[in-house]
Order: structure tokens, then sequence, then C-alpha cells
């Protein structure tokens, strides 16, 4: 299993990101249109560490994982079998990929194919 995609939805993003470069030794570049506005920093191994602040008045703070996945479709539909609900299907993001939400309970798990 591997994070693709962590993201940290949060009110103060320049706080946020400035926490987590002093702490991780991230760099975080300028905000991403095709990613909800996110600042983003790669990681050792390639992990995307997205900060962004909520884009509708529902979203509450959440720091999101994101797996990779192969076959988004499929993924989503066992999650789904196994009594997931899904949040988001899968949805096209500009040249980053391909994403989908879905709830265990309280949790928010995301998938992502590259």
């Amino acid at each position: 299993m591997q994070v693709h995609y962590l993201e940290f939805l949060c009110a103060d993003v320049v706080a946020q990101c400035a926490a987590l470069e002093a702490a991780q030794g991230l760099s975080y570049g300028p905000p991403n249109p095709d990613l909800g506005h996110a600042r983003v920093a790669v990681g050792e191994g390639g992990t995307r560490f997205g900060v962004r602040a909520p884009l509708a008045d529902h979203e509450q703070p959440v720091i999101r994982p994101y797996f990779a996945v192969d076959d988004i479709v499929q993924a989503v539909a066992k999650v789904e079998a196994e009594g997931a609900t899904v949040a988001y299907p899968p949805t096209r993001q500009g040249d980053t990929g391909t994403w989908a939400i879905y709830l265990v309970g309280d949790l928010q798990i995301g998938l992502w194919q590259g």
C-alpha cells in the first residue's frame, strides 16, 4: 500500500505549511488550481503532501490519505461492495490523475490512479 497524496484540509494554510516545512523538511510550492489550490510538497518516495483551505462551507478540517491504485473504478466498486459509502466517484483532476473518496464510518479515505 502506497500513499500517493496526503491532504491536509485546514483554515490556515500558511501556518500549516510552515509547521510541516519546519517539522518534516518539506518545501511547499504555490497553490495548484488542479488540486483545489492546495500548496503541494513532494516527500521522499514521491508521496505528495497537499495543504488547502475548505472549498465549501460544509468541508471540515481533515487529514485524508489517498492510496495509489492501478484501477480506480474497480477499487471503488470493491470498497462499495464491502459497505463503504462513495462520497465522490472517480473524478479526473486535470493532469494529476483520477481520484475518489469513500467513507467507512466517520473516516474519509481517498484513492488515486495516476
